[in-house]
């Protein structure tokens, strides 16, 4: 289909002369991220001749200072990374279920799921996988010594920063929530005494857990003392997590997925990553349409996406789990010729129930409802270095201050990443999102998720990085951000910052952003019979894109939140 000329691609990835200024612009490294004491660390590390990884590094460690909601060492996540000389990476330092966790724990006696039991406590937590992931990341593909790139979140847990308004009202919010949760409420909300905006936070437990990490690496993290009091914080409230299952995590390092787009490679994240498979699946859909004459989010255009998008959905709610546990059927889903299948029944006019879509024919899925309101508490960055080495990181705690359980003496938030497994197989998680028995519940098993780390390369370079954090609402978000760029020819930062839709097959309707759908294309939406429900929080894509113009890279924050990038 010849929508995407060569000269058009030219003009994508670059700054085009009508579009909006882009905010950022650097030649020599750019790094975009939640806030700007994290992006300062990366380029720090960067001007002193780290690179893209060392940078990397050092952005998620002082996440886990300045953005205790999902910035983390209690986590885990996912690394893309594309070396200049050609390189594909990923690495999964995804969190993993204990050696005592069961297929039903969450189940009360007559088998229903209990309510609260994944999401609040010890039980909610998974075996960390954050610093065991930085550093393979840094062993394999790193210039820089652990001690150098640590030296920024160290000085900022010590020295402490200034309090912006969001996360001071994240604190006052958490005062409340996280009642009964003694050493959360004493780091993070004073006891009571809540943080103003302005105020400096210091976090002096947390750079004592720092620089054990510095000094020993996963064994300051993994044994010792912080393992020990990991093990004895989780199980005060009720988790399984033993000093084995610590010593025994290990991150991994996997095959990339990759598709092509209209000439472009686009390399994501495998499982136990839903997200890569889902996104190729979707742009493989879409690759025959043609938006030549469709106008951008008008009816005919959020009908076209939103049928790929509920398609791929059902799929991801019975064929994607933990592939070293499950036979993911990878190289079906992420075939054209699969995609082609997929859409046989699609009509241009007309929309298809989500009803009468099966994932592998599975009708008994038909009569699930689903629960539940998505969450924000992701967090994604990027990073680009002037050798063009490339990576792309989401991780998280899930919940927003993850499962509310802090480490006693240590500083630092646990994650409550259970959830994201199907506490009952064809049963709703807390985002909503239906899982099979391709997620179930197993010792030492990853959980699923929908972070989705994505870089695009043309002829080899690389030409844009891009993520987000949302929960399901993440792999429509990088969708619709590549999307933005490669059919309706925006700069990085429109396509960024443009509002976004999402439908994932189940619940059946299109949630929308605020400006995202016109009065008058939601009364033809819902003539053609999909029910429209507003939405506020769309993930905060952090991206980069090469500049063909200038030569350098374009960063593009999420002005829709607090992000920020940095460059020089």
């Amino acid at each position: 289909m010849k929508i995407i000329c060569t000269l058009f691609i030219t003009i994508i990835f670059s700054a085009a002369a009508l579009a909006t200024q882009p905010s950022i612009y650097g030649e020599n490294g750019v790094v975009v991220a939640h806030d700007l004491e994290a992006c300062e660390a990366g380029i720090e590390i960067l001007k002193k001749g780290g690179n893209a990884v060392d940078a990397a590094v050092a952005v998620s460690y002082a996440l886990a200072v300045t953005h205790p909601q999902a910035g983390n060492i209690g986590g885990g996540g996912f690394m893309l990374i594309h070396m200049a000389d050609g390189q594909k990476v990923a690495i999964d330092y995804r969190e993993m279920a204990p050696g005592q966790a069961h297929r039903d724990m969450f189940l009360d006696d007559s088998g229903k799921v209990v309510p609260q039991l994944s999401v609040r406590g010890g039980l909610a937590v998974g075996v960390p996988g954050t610093v065991a992931g930085l550093q393979l990341a840094l062993d394999k593909h790193g210039s820089m010594e652990r001690k150098k790139v640590m030296k920024p979140a160290i000085k900022l847990a010590q020295k402490g920063f200034t309090i912006p308004y969001d996360l001071a009202y994240s604190f006052g919010w958490l005062n409340k929530a996280a009642e009964g949760f003694d050493e959360t409420r004493r780091i993070f909300c004073r006891d009571g005494e809540i943080y103003m905006p302005g105020e400096t936070f210091k976090q002096p437990d947390l750079a004592k857990t720092l620089k054990l990490i510095q000094k020993k690496g996963n064994a300051g993290f993994y044994t010792g003392p912080v393992a020990e009091a990991m093990v004895k914080s989780s199980s005060k409230y009720g988790g399984k997590i033993s000093s084995q299952d610590l010593m025994n995590y290990t991150a991994k390092i996997r095959k990339p997925v990759i598709g092509n787009y209209r000439g472009l490679e686009v390399i994501s994240m495998p499982p136990p990553s839903s997200g890569g498979i889902a996104l190729i699946s979707m742009l493989n859909m879409m690759e025959p349409m043609v938006f030549d004459s469709v106008g951008w989010h008008s009816a005919q255009h959020i009908q076209m996406i939103a049928e790929v998008e509920k398609r791929a959905y059902a799929d991801r709610s019975v064929w994607l789990g933990d592939s070293d546990y499950f036979d993911v059927p990878q190289d079906k889903l992420l075939s054209k010729e699969y995609a082609t299948l997929r859409m046989a029944d699609y009509d241009s006019l007309t929309i298809t129930p989500s009803d009468s879509i099966y994932p592998l024919n599975d009708k008994d899925l038909a009569g699930i409802e689903l629960i539940g309101q998505e969450s924000e508490e992701t967090t994604h960055f990027s990073v680009v270095d002037k050798w063009g080495n490339a990576v792309s990181v989401t991780t998280t705690l899930n919940w927003s201050f993850g499962s509310y359980v802090t480490v006693d003496g240590f500083g630092f938030l646990l994650n409550n990443e259970m959830d994201d497994f199907s506490s009952k197989p064809g049963e709703p998680n807390s985002f909503g999102l239906i899982g099979n028995e391709a997620n179930a519940i197993e010792p030492k098993k990853r959980m699923l998720s929908s972070m989705t780390p994505t870089i695009l390369a043309q002829d080899g370079k690389v030409v844009l990085i891009v993520g987000a954090p949302g929960g399901s609402t993440i792999i429509t978000t990088v969708l619709q951000v590549i999307h933005n760029m490669v059919d309706f020819g925006m700069p990085v930062h429109d396509a960024v910052n443009v509002p976004r839709f999402h439908h994932q097959w189940r619940p059946d309707v299109i949630h929308y952003g605020p400006g995202s759908i016109s009065p008058d294309t939601m009364v033809l939406l819902e003539a053609m019979g999909y029910e429209l429900v507003p939405r506020y929080g769309y993930g905060e894509v952090n991206a980069i894109s090469r500049d063909k113009i200038f030569g350098g890279w374009v960063g593009a924050p999420d002005l829709k939140t607090a992000s920020h990038g940095a460059a020089y």
